[in-house]
């Protein structure tokens, strides 16, 4: 299996592509460490550096990545889908 995903946390929303995926694709994630994580089936194309989810995330879940809040979801997010600003909210600067 091919590890194209980098997790920060095992219990993390979304890793991060380390190279272009394309859309179809089973990538495996692992972690800082190298130690494997998952498995999931790409069902976007996702760029070089964007974020992949791992799971199904719901419109309106709080996203985690590095093990903490990093956003909202605007968009429901599949697992394997490409999750960047058309889908992803900063909840920075809000109180």
């Amino acid at each position: 299996m091919t590890h194209g995903i980098l997790i920060h946390e095992p219990d993390d929303d979304v890793g991060v592509a380390v190279a272009d995926l394309a859309a179809g694709t089973e990538i495996g994630a692992v972690t800082l460490e190298g130690q494997p994580v998952a498995t999931v089936r790409l069902v976007d194309a996702v760029p070089l550096g964007h974020k992949v989810a791992m799971r199904d995330i719901p419109k309106g879940k709080d996203v985690t990545e590095y093990g903490r809040v990093i956003g909202v979801a605007t968009k429901a997010a599949p697992k394997g889908g490409h999750v960047h600003t058309h889908c992803l909210t900063t909840k920075r600067w809000t109180s």
